[in-house]
């Protein structure tokens, strides 16, 4: 069959700039990424690619299609596409520099005390060796755009050799010095992952953990701990709190289509409340009823990415014991870290969902659209977190005039980096508000509050919650207290 595609060219010796090139090619019906490639390069000798096993082992044929890092000879051809090099320093067209990243990945130093890895330990280290070495996850790294971070692929490293016998020193000190706290903990780099292996969950705050056993937890970071520790809550309370300003039910305007325990998080309970204010009275207009106990805390997502783990176990009880007390079956979070820390850290006898997801499955009320032009920041916890990304924006599309897109992006408060960090938190920001500006867009959109607090920081466009948008198409003013 005939493909069309449109694949990077650059030639350091000819080029300034890559260039955009159309192929129309015949390949095979189920054809891969890499058959393309081939079949370009039948006619065209001179275009620079790598593959070697063609078996999704190797690594050395991974590009980007339309946007996205893939492995060329796993990832199936589609019509249209755009295939693009890795963003790594371009040896030419989809050729990236492998060796300078690859050669800086550590490695074990084995010892001859003959002492070899128990089952266990060979179980514990699998998932972390199944990496392949090939830099899809450095590429989209954001951490390494703004800092010296060696990487998330090099962290995976570090923490496989952590739990390696074999190694007859302590790597901790080494891997804060590559930059083991500079890490968002945004997850992009597990899911570009060809191997799925989540190196923020399974390495990154593994080693953090480690850390912290040795004294060595960032001192914001250990205030924030102790801060969850003595109140409940990660961050200290405003004027109002939103637990206090409610009842436990809140009832519907209309029928009761829906019933939905509320997940408030430390920042709409205590920094923005006006903004959970809004999602109850969009819920109300929607038919959900909203069960909310005051019992809850901290999720723990502070404690769980920072490293301090010694007390989380109660914190996880007390709040699967205040819904399941309730006999709530939907636990609704409007933040994206709470969510998904419910959904993966969390073990519940209730399922999670997000306000998009409950919304966009009950459907919305009647709404007038807002005359402005608005565009959708994705929350790292939520796009890679929770891979949700369709249902805010059919949302948004529903309640604004007009809606143009912005390539995602960690903003940079995430993975206690904006508390610990701040130069490489308003770093991120600051590449958050170049992008903001080239949308042209009248507001922003999100939904995450750490997401909103930070990039209203870096923009001069208003930064708004999707629920106080939707306020706003109902006709209602938003919350104010």
């Amino acid at each position: 069959m005939q493909m069309n595609v449109t694949i990077s060219r650059f030639n350091p010796d000819t080029d300034s700039v890559p260039r955009m090139e159309p192929w129309q090619v015949n390949v095979e019906e189920g054809a891969r990424v890499l058959n393309v490639l081939d079949a370009i390069h039948a006619l065209d000798p001179t275009l620079a690619y790598r593959s070697s096993c063609r078996a999704g082992q190797c690594g050395s044929c991974a590009v980007k299609v339309n946007g996205e890092p893939v492995l060329a000879c796993t990832e199936e051809a589609k019509e249209g596409m755009v295939i693009e090099p890795l963003d790594l320093p371009v040896i030419q067209d989809l050729m990236v520099d492998l060796i300078s990243g690859i050669s800086s990945i550590p490695r074990i130093h084995t010892c001859t005390c003959g002492t070899l890895p128990s089952q266990d330990e060979v179980a514990k280290m699998k998932p972390l060796r199944d990496c392949i070495e090939c830099l899809s996850c450095v590429s989209v790294c954001p951490a390494m755009k703004v800092t010296d971070f060696l990487g998330p692929t090099s962290m995976r490293s570090q923490m496989r050799i952590a739990l390696d016998p074999r190694e007859p020193g302590n790597r901790i000190r080494e891997a804060i010095s590559q930059g083991l706290f500079t890490c968002t903990s945004c997850n992009r780099c597990w899911r570009v992952c060809p191997k799925d292996i989540e190196t923020p969950g399974k390495a990154i705050e593994k080693l953090r953990e480690i850390a912290n056993r040795e004294g060595l937890t960032l001192p914001r970071h250990q205030e924030v701990a102790e801060l969850v520790r003595t109140t409940g809550r990660s961050v200290e309370s405003g004027k109002h709190v939103f637990l206090d300003l409610v009842d436990e039910v809140i009832e519907p305007y209309g029928e009761v289509k829906r019933e939905v325990g509320f997940f408030s998080g430390c920042m709409f309970n205590a920094r923005l409340p006006e903004r959970a204010l809004d999602m109850i009275e969009v819920m109300r207009h929607a038919g959900i009823r909203v069960i909310i106990p005051k019992e809850q805390v901290c999720c723990g997502s502070p404690l769980i990415r920072t490293g301090q783990t010694s007390f989380l176990d109660e914190i996880k009880e007390r709040n699967i014991k205040a819904f399941q007390d309730r006999g709530i079956k939907t636990v609704m979070t409007m933040c994206a870290g709470c969510g998904a820390t419910l959904k993966h850290d969390y073990e519940t006898p209730f399922e999670v969902k997000d306000v998009s997801e409950i919304l966009t499955e009950t459907g919305l009320p009647p709404l007038t659209k807002v005359p402005v032009t608005a565009t959708y920041h994705d929350p790292c916890h939520l796009m890679n977190g929770q891979q949700i990304t369709e249902q805010p924006r059919e949302i948004l599309k529903d309640a604004v005039e007009r809606f143009v897109e912005m390539p995602a992006q960690c903003c940079g408060s995430g993975g206690g980096v904006r508390s610990g960090l701040p130069d490489e938190a308003a770093a991120l920001g600051e590449l958050r508000r170049t992008a903001i500006n080239k949308t042209g867009a009248d507001i922003v959109v999100t939904i995450c509050p750490f997401c909103e607090y930070h990039i209203q920081e870096h923009s001069d466009r208003p930064v708004k919650n999707l629920m106080t948008v939707l306020v706003e198409a109902l006709g209602k003013k938003p919350a104010e207290l």
